[in-house]
């Protein structure tokens, strides 16, 4: 098993590719600490792990908040006595607002879950890397990160965000044996579209063309394998990089 006895945390893992990715970490070994802003959706995902033969936790958290972060890894470390693996999964989207139709606290809202967290959550484990001089962190962007025609300007900017983040962390730390990079998928079969409320109808016309270039829709199981290479030592010369997992859309 790839991840024998590896303590993994993983955010937004109730549900979609956060869940996929929890559930197979589980069966290559992890010990795996499932947080999620749904308790119900974390404890599912917990259950289903250990059912399989697997060693979980559930710990809810909002990402959005600084001290649900502190819990998280603290509990964690409580429980196993240490962090090994981080996956910043947990993200919302936006409402595909262009520029001029953004308001403040939307923008807020969606830095502070996709980008802020992740800042967050990786300070938090960096004492623990620092110390046993090894570490992997696997940060779920979107190839809206890369491109400008696959959300609104909010969600775009946020996940541009997240990929200098990864590039960053992934070349200071290299030579403390710490590897942090980041997945790009396209469109998956996730629950992240119910956390659009009143979609803007000129922004996701914009964005229709984009869209339709997409050769399939990717499956959360799919993402998740890509997550398990990133977190074994198979891609331990893989650091401050950008894998993107879209059937071929930025090939157009």
């Amino acid at each position: 098993m790839r991840l024998q006895q590896k303590v993994a945390v993983i955010t937004g893992a109730g549900s979609g590719m956060g869940k996929a990715i929890a559930t197979l970490y589980g069966k290559e070994g992890a010990k795996v600490v499932v947080s999620d802003l749904n308790e119900a959706s974390a404890k599912e995902t917990a259950e289903e792990i250990t059912a399989s033969g697997g060693e979980a936790i559930a710990v809810v958290a909002n990402v959005a908040k600084e001290e649900d972060i502190q819990n998280l890894i603290d509990t964690t470390v409580n429980t196993y006595g240490t962090v090994d693996i981080l996956v910043n999964n947990a993200g919302i989207m936006d409402n595909f607002e262009p520029a001029g139709d953004i308001e403040d606290d939307k923008w807020e809202l969606v830095f502070a879950v996709n980008t802020t967290s992740v800042m967050r959550a990786t300070r938090k484990v960096m004492p623990i890397f620092l110390e046993k001089q090894q570490g992997v962190i696997v940060n779920v962007a979107s190839a809206g990160g890369l491109y400008g025609a696959r959300a609104g300007a909010t969600y775009t900017a946020s996940k541009h965000a997240v990929i200098g983040f990864t590039k960053n962390t992934g070349f200071m730390y290299a030579p403390q044996g710490i590897r942090c990079n980041a997945i790009a998928p396209g469109g998956v079969e996730t629950n992240i579209g119910t956390s659009m409320t009143n979609i803007n109808a000129f922004g996701i016309g914009r964005t229709q063309a984009g869209l339709a270039l997409n050769p399939r829709t990717g499956k959360a199981e799919e993402i998740a394998k890509v997550a398990l290479f990133l977190a074994s030592d198979e891609s331990s010369f893989v650091n401050g990089t950008v894998i993107t997992a879209d059937a071929g859309w930025t090939a157009y």
